[in-house]
């Protein structure tokens, strides 16, 4: 006998769409976009590492900053020297101007730190360490995610260069005028002498100019820009006295 044919329109199963397994094993969007991110960080902190220990033995070839002036005068003015050809007075003067506990601290000064917070934030507290990581990894200008990476970086910084090298790099990157970057140039561009040959005046004068170099003149200094570098003369001959000179004094 034959089985009637079922002449109804089969009507469509409702409900959700199938899933396929691919589908299924994929992560959201959410995750996925969260991995790659930190995936990002993590290569950019390994990146970043990988620098750090680079340029504890090779000269930082540019910095942010240099490449943003370059850009806006067309030139600079920029010879990297070591540290053997630049006046050991000139080292003691810009650490007194800028952190006479250089070889104390560990890149951080806390003292100074909370000493800039009991003023309102008006009063610098950035150690020459602070100021390397800033000038050859991060940007200029002031803003909390800026220091806040900082204040990450620098004691890597710390525990890969000595202290020596931190301060030679300071010195090399340093802008000393418009388009005047490092202290061979800076020594060159006031006075017509080397860095090697810089006598305690002219060394002094250089560090006072180092907060506003854009401001203040070496060679042609006003009263203050005088005082100023009359005290970092006497400030850097008690660095010498008591040894807060040792950190990157007679090191090869």
């Amino acid at each position: 006998m034959t089985k009637p044919v079922d002449t109804r329109k089969k009507t469509a199963r409702k409900g959700k769409p199938r899933v396929t397994r691919a589908a299924r094993a994929r992560p959201p969007l959410a995750r996925r976009l969260l991995r790659w991110a930190l995936g990002g960080i993590v290569a950019l902190a390994a990146a970043l590492l990988l620098a750090i220990a680079a340029f504890s033995v090779i000269a930082p070839p540019t910095t942010p900053y240099m490449v943003s002036e370059r850009a806006r005068l067309g030139r600079l003015d920029h010879q990297w020297v070591p540290m053997e050809e630049i006046a050991p007075v000139m080292a003691r003067a810009a650490v007194a101007a800028e952190d006479a506990n250089f070889c104390l601290h560990w890149g951080l000064d806390l003292e100074a730190i909370r000493r800039a917070m009991a003023a309102g934030g008006n009063r610098g507290a950035s150690t020459i360490s602070q100021q390397v990581v800033k000038n050859v990894f991060l940007w200029q200008g002031r803003s909390w995610p800026r220091k806040a990476l900082e204040a990450a970086i620098t004691p890597a910084v710390e525990a890969f260069w000595t202290k020596r090298r931190i301060l030679e790099t300071y010195l090399n990157v340093a802008e000393f005028d418009e388009g005047v970057f490092g202290v061979e140039a800076a020594a060159l561009h006031y006075f017509g002498v080397r860095a090697a040959e810089l006598d305690d005046r002219e060394a002094a004068r250089l560090a006072a100019i180092l907060p506003d170099p854009k401001g203040r003149s070496a060679s042609d200094p006003g009263d203050f820009t005088r005082r100023r570098a009359a005290a970092i003369l006497d400030g850097a001959a008690t660095i010498r006295r008591d040894g807060r000179d040792d950190c990157f004094e007679g090191e090869g």
